[in-house]
């Protein structure tokens, strides 16, 4: 059982991530071929499951983290493919760059920070829940 708060946090963590993959979408989505397996952007409910891009954050306890608890974001991008490390760098880099600017839109007034530690970006600052 997870508790509402987390599930609402997380729902608009999604939603800062959708819009980052839109964009993403609109940029790069022609540049590679998707994954056979992939619908083309916005033909399903999640746009996880859509499109050449899947934007997102895994939360971790931040054990050997200098942020402590924090969200690791990863950008994944969906084709069989070969992507060179430059271009996969520059898409990441522009993706985070996107969510840092939709962050204050989604948590308004909240202190959140993409931070890069080593080749890992992470979502670190307030992730409190407020009063449970």
């Amino acid at each position: 059982m997870r508790h509402p708060k987390v599930i609402e946090w997380e729902k608009r963590l999604q939603a800062a991530f959708d819009r980052v993959d839109e964009r993403l979408e609109a940029k790069y989505g022609a540049r590679f071929p998707r994954h056979p397996a992939r619908p083309v952007h916005g033909a399903t409910a999640r746009r996880e499951h859509d499109g050449l891009f899947n934007v997102g954050a895994a939360f971790s306890a931040g054990i050997g983290s200098r942020h402590g608890a924090n969200y690791v974001v990863e950008v994944r991008i969906m084709t069989l493919s070969r992507v060179p490390a430059d271009v996969r760098r520059q898409i990441e880099d522009e993706a985070v760059g996107m969510l840092r600017e939709e962050l204050p839109d989604f948590f308004p007034g909240r202190d959140l920070r993409v931070e890069r530690e080593g080749h890992i970006y992470r979502i670190v600052g307030d992730l409190s829940l407020g009063r449970a």
